[in-house]
């Protein structure tokens, strides 16, 4: 799995309590190759252009179970992390997943987390589209 890209605006979002990573619904969702991410200006939902599509998937992405974001003193480390997602039975094809904050709303207000480039499309033919997050979590930040 590729390494996470932070939306840059994240940290606006955070200071301004439009995210609050373990009480808030995170979702990933995937894009096409179409999709131009970037990550200095895209901040919400909305800026997210040609969002996958095809059997097995929904406009949206998947909810994230069980994230955790924890500092770690010795390493001066925050990782957040949640379990792996998958799309069973399902005909997707994608470049990008997007990791955002559901909660606000709608794509106007829901704010963007990071971006993941899988540096080619990768598809399924009624298969399991899986994302196995790195073992180190979805990202970190070192202060």
């Amino acid at each position: 799995m590729p390494s996470a890209t932070l939306y840059a605006p994240i940290f606006s979002s955070a200071f301004l309590k439009l995210i609050n990573l373990l009480a808030d619904t995170n979702k990933v969702a995937l894009a096409t190759t179409t999709y131009t991410p970037d990550t200095d200006l895209h901040d919400f939902f909305n800026d997210i252009t040609n969002e996958a599509s095809g059997t097995g998937y929904t406009a949206g992405g998947a909810t994230l179970a069980n994230d955790t974001f924890v500092y770690t003193a010795g390493t001066n480390t925050w990782r957040y992390d949640a379990d792996d997602v998958s799309w069973p039975s399902s005909t997707i094809t994608a470049r990008y997943a997007i990791v955002y904050d559901s909660t606000p709303g709608t794509a106007a207000t829901n704010p963007l987390m990071c971006l993941f480039d899988f540096d080619t499309n990768q598809s399924t033919s009624n298969g399991t589209f899986a994302i196995a997050w790195n073992a180190s979590g979805l990202w970190e930040i070192t202060s």
